[in-house]
């Protein structure tokens, strides 16, 4: 009998005053048996920083076809394509081929380094974006979890403020390569 994910609950209020974005969303993350609440926590930051009515939960780590998060047009397009960690080189590059914008959370310090050094000259897309979250505040997001997430995120001027009543995290995202979107 294989582990079950554990189910945590979210709600999320968000203010962006970089996109002039206010919403409340109640979420539902699974906790994968092989994932940690690092990387669930980073999930669940990657959709405050790009919130949209549109924007879901993938199958992530239980599917090679599904991202973390995806976004899609009205059409069925993929609009938006977001992995967190440090994909290989060809679920990248197959990312790239079928959505409009990918976008790449990194958040394990040295070792995201060591990723991009190896992978980062052979991904000249333009529709991909890769950005590093410090590892220190990424660690410290792990103290706002909880099986029932009340959590306020502010977004402004590209500084992201996470927090609940006990506590908040900051966190300045680095910009590894931006995308050249028309």
């Amino acid at each position: 009998m294989s582990p079950k994910s554990t189910v945590y609950k979210v709600e999320l209020q968000i203010s962006d005053l970089d996109r002039h974005y206010y919403q409340e969303h109640n979420l539902t993350l699974a906790l994968h048996p092989s994932e940690t609440e690092e990387r669930m926590m980073v999930r669940l930051l990657a959709f405050a920083m790009n919130a949209d009515e549109r924007l879901n939960f993938g199958r992530g780590l239980s599917s090679d076809d599904e991202p973390d998060l995806w976004q899609r047009s009205d059409t069925g397009e993929i609009d938006l394509w977001i992995e967190t960690g440090q994909p290989d080189e060809q679920r990248v590059r197959r990312a790239c081929g079928r959505a409009r914008h990918v976008l790449i959370y990194t958040y394990s310090g040295r070792s995201a380094q060591v990723w991009w050094e190896k992978v980062g000259s052979t991904l000249g897309r333009k529709n991909l974006t890769v950005i590093d979250l410090p590892s220190e505040s990424v660690v410290a997001l792990t103290s706002l979890a909880a099986r029932t997430m009340r959590l306020q995120c502010m977004v402004e001027d590209h500084h992201v403020q996470l927090m609940n009543a006990d506590g908040s995290v900051s966190i300045d995202p680095i910009v590894r390569v931006a995308a050249q979107l028309r």
